[in-house]
Formats: C-alpha cells, sequence, structure tokens
C-alpha cells in the first residue's frame, strides 16, 4: 500500500456526492479519519508542538479499486497540513505537496540564494529577479483533475479571474497558493488513481491574530486561494450542489414599528438584509413588495438577527445616514459568547481592533493595527446562560458597537485582543451551530420626519433564557 495511504475500517456508508468544500457539514467517513490524524500528530513531539502554534490539516476519504476476491474496494484516507510543518514538507504519514519547492539544491532555492546575494544589484532588479522566479514556481504547480487534464498555476488563476478589473485586481497568485490541504490531497489522489469520496480540514492549536480559529473544529477551504484552483480540480466529479445556490428559507419579517416615514422590523438569523450575488430574498426585497422606494438604512449579517431600521424615502434614508455618519444612532446588541478564557478579563471594559477585509479570504476580516479601520466595540458581561437541548449555553455579553466595521462584534469577541471568546455558533470565527446568537436587541435615533427620540427593543430570541430584561416602552 501507498506510505501516506491509511485503511478505514468501517461500516458506515459512503456519500452519494463528493464534498462541496466551501460549505459543508463534515461527513462521518471524514471524522473517522480526522480523529486518526488527530492521535497522530498529538503522539509526535516535533510535529505537535509546532502544530500547537496553529495550523490547518486535511483528510481524504478515497475508495480503493477491489483486489480479485472482492466486488467492491475498501476505504482509506489521506492526510495532509498546509504549508510547511516544522519546517518540512515531506513527512511520510503525510501527502507530498504539488510541487516541492523546498529541495536545498533545486532550481528555486538555488536561485532565491543567488537573489539574497547579490548585494550589487540595484532593489528594482533584485525585485525584479524575485517576481520573475516566483511566477517560475508557480508554473510548476501542473494541477490535475478528475478528468485527469492538467493546467498549470497560472494559466487556471488567470482563467477563473477572466474579466480584465478582477484579473487587474489579481493578475498572479498570492505567495502560498496550492500548498493548502487540499489541493494536495486531491493531486495526490489523481495521481495515485485513487477515487475521492469526501474531504474536510480542521484546525489544530491555538488561535492567532490573523487565524480566528478553533482548536480541532472543522473549515471551509480558503476562498481566495483555493476556489480558483478547486473549481478546476473537481471537474470531472460529482460534487454536493453549492448550500448558497439553494433557495433559501421563506422566513416571516414582523415589524417592531411603522409610521408614514420608516418602520423598524425584526430580522430573523438567516435572512439577507439585501439581496446577495446569489440569493434575492432579503429584508429589502420583502419591503419593496409594500413600498418601491423603500431603502435599508443600515445592514445586519445574514446569520445575525434583530432591529433594522428602513426608511420609505430616500429623503429619509439620507437622514438616518447623517445620524450613522454622526455617530448619534446607538446598538445595543446581545451575545452568547463561549467561556474557556471570559475569566481572564474584566466584567466589562472597552476593545480597539482595528480592521481591514481579508482579500484572498473573503467574507473574513483581519485584525490589522498599521492599515485596518479604527474599531471600538465597549461590552458588559451579564451572566451565564445553561446548555439544553433547545440550543447550546455560555455566557451572556452586552455589545455596544461605537463603530460600523463589518463582522467587528464577531471578531472583537473572537480575537485573543478582545474578548478571546467566540459567539456561539460563528462558523467564521468560533464554531458552527444551528444559528449565530447575536441579536441586535436594542436601537436609539432621532426620527428624521418628527424629531422625537426613539427607543426600540427586540427580546433575545435563545430559547434558555427564562426571563429578560422588560422591554422599554417607544417612547
Amino acid at each position: 500500500m501507498i506510505a501516506s495511504l491509511h485503511p478505514l475500517y468501517t461500516d458506515i456508508e459512503k456519500p452519494e456526492r463528493f464534498t462541496y468544500p466551501f460549505d459543508y457539514e463534515p461527513h462521518p467517513l471524514c471524522q473517522l479519519a480526522a480523529n486518526d490524524v488527530q492521535h497522530y500528530i498529538a503522539s509526535h513531539e516535533a510535529i505537535r508542538e509546532d502544530a500547537n502554534h496553529g495550523k490547518m490539516f486535511g483528510v481524504l476519504v478515497v475508495s480503493l479499486p477491489p483486489t480479485s476476491s472482492e466486488k467492491e474496494g475498501g476505504l482509506a484516507f489521506l492526510a495532509a497540513y498546509s504549508g510547511l510543518l516544522a519546517g518540512r514538507n515531506d513527512w511520510p504519514y503525510f501527502v507530498p505537496p504539488v510541487y516541492d519547492a523546498q529541495q536545498p539544491d533545486g532550481h528555486f532555492k538555488t536561485t532565491e540564494r543567488e537573489i539574497s546575494l547579490a548585494t550589487h544589484l540595484s532593489p528594482m532588479t533584485t525585485k525584479k529577479m524575485s517576481q520573475d522566479l516566483q511566477l517560475w514556481l508557480f508554473h510548476q504547480y501542473q494541477l490535475l483533475n478528475a478528468r485527469g487534464e492538467t493546467k498549470d498555476l497560472v494559466t487556471l488563476w488567470q482563467e477563473y479571474y477572466n474579466r480584465p478589473k478582477l484579473l487587474r485586481k489579481f493578475p498572479l497568485p498570492p505567495g502560498g497558493t496550492g500548498d493548502c490541504c487540499a489541493p494536495k490531497l486531491l493531486q495526490y489522489a489523481y495521481q495515485q488513481g485513487l477515487d475521492p469520496l469526501c474531504m474536510a480540514e480542521f484546525w489544530w492549536g491555538a488561535a492567532t491574530k490573523t487565524e480566528l480559529r478553533q482548536h480541532l473544529n472543522f473549515y471551509p477551504a480558503c476562498r481566495g486561494k483555493c476556489k480558483p484552483i478547486l473549481t478546476w480540480m473537481l471537474q470531472g466529479l460529482e460534487v454536493d450542489p453549492n448550500p448558497e445556490s439553494l433557495n433559501f428559507a421563506r422566513l416571516e419579517l414582523p415589524t417592531v414599528y411603522e409610521d408614514d416615514w420608516l418602520l423598524v422590523v425584526d430580522k430573523p438569523s438567516g435572512l439577507l438584509s439585501m439581496p446577495g450575488r446569489i440569493e434575492q430574498f432579503s429584508v429589502e426585497t420583502i419591503m419593496r413588495q409594500h413600498y418601491p422606494d423603500s431603502i435599508i438604512a443600515h445592514r445586519l449579517d445574514m446569520p445575525t438577527s434583530g432591529l433594522l431600521i428602513v426608511a420609505k424615502s430616500l429623503e429619509i434614508y439620507h437622514s438616518l445616514q447623517e445620524q450613522f455618519i454622526k455617530h448619534e444612532v446607538r446598538k445595543k446588541y446581545l451575545a452568547v459568547i463561549s467561556s474557556p478564557h471570559l475569566k481572564d478579563i474584566p466584567m466589562r471594559g472597552r476593545i480597539s481592533l482595528p480592521l481591514r477585509p481579508d482579500p484572498m479570504n473573503r467574507p473574513r476580516q483581519v485584525v490589522d493595527l498599521e492599515h485596518g479601520k479604527q474599531a471600538i466595540t465597549d461590552y458588559e458581561v451579564l451572566g451565564t446562560i445553561p446548555t439544553t437541548d433547545q440550543a447550546q449555553g455560555g455566557t451572556l455579553v452586552v455589545l455596544w458597537p461605537q463603530t460600523g466595521r463589518t463582522h467587528q462584534l464577531r471578531i472583537h469577541c473572537a480575537h485573543p485582543d478582545g474578548l478571546g471568546c467566540p459567539i456561539v455558533g460563528d462558523e467564521l470565527y468560533g464554531t458552527k451551530g444551528k444559528r449565530l446568537w447575536l441579536h441586535a436587541a436594542e436601537l436609539w435615533f432621532r426620527h428624521p420626519a418628527t424629531g422625537r427620540q426613539m427607543h426600540l427593543a427586540s427580546p433575545f430570541p435563545h430559547p434558555n433564557l427564562s426571563t429578560f430584561l422588560a422591554t422599554p416602552d417607544d417612547t
């Protein structure tokens, strides 16, 4: 048997289709394989010590060809890690890289040393040599798909980003593209003539300041680096549909307040605020069926529930926007967060961590002290919510955003320099669950037509709350 191919002895049924790698629930076969990999990591000190700093691992379950005495072949799995592990890309338990650029006497390392020693050259010349070497390296990544066809990394990248605007923005792959788990696993399976069945990736070790991931949690493949590659490599496999392309539930949209100028609605978790790339059903489309000129005054993430202001005219919208710009609108959120590190923080305080988008892994945001935009959240710890059959518990906190950055509250809860405890159900920065337990509970604003000071509230819908703060009057 191939050294990096590990048998699986189980009665678990095979999946009908291969995993859609960008949004999935890990198949039980993948969970079984991941347990084996985790035991291996834990039992090898050098691997474990490096992985403890934070590393993505992946498993690919494959079907083996039957022997002469079998009607059907058995099952096995391949394992991989992202990038290097303890400075190596040749650990025998794991599949090899798509292309090995680490050989000391190979062209890449030899030329890299020559460039670093060429102190007599101008910085511009050195930069050009480095860029040429990186381009050469990308061409060495000859990636297969399930039909046995091959394309190099540069070609498939530029074919994926084929619109002029996108191609100007992403002319070449970023460094490290092709070294993630999924491309390594599929490439090796195709090379060995194995039949891929399902795949999953999990995080081992501590969350880092750029990778807000939780130990042993499963995560989708990164979209920025891997979406162009896997779009090619999965061709020829029957793959699960993209959940985003399926019809969304037509959720009801309760109205909390309405007059001639505006509405305040109570958005359920799972409903878009505005139409997305694929799904059009949203708060805005619902509102425009009744009020054709209506405009959403602000947004909530799809998994976040709670209060949204809807202007019935452009004039009211502009007036509300002015209040948002001047920070005159106050918002109070309630969240249930996991609690392992909560004892290390004050019961109330302020989090200030600047944020920016992660262009290679949208929609994720990252903390960037140098280039990020200011993001400030005040918080207060209220108490503990028990876990029941209805929903996972944790610690109930109040969050007062002083700025309105994308994913601000989610990152400020999850980041080790924030609360260090992800919001329960946060599949981007914590652990996937039935829903994200983040709720826009109260709003204060000045009515743009009457000048009246508005205060509206929505009770937190967590089923394990036996009592809640009394809902204030709309005064």
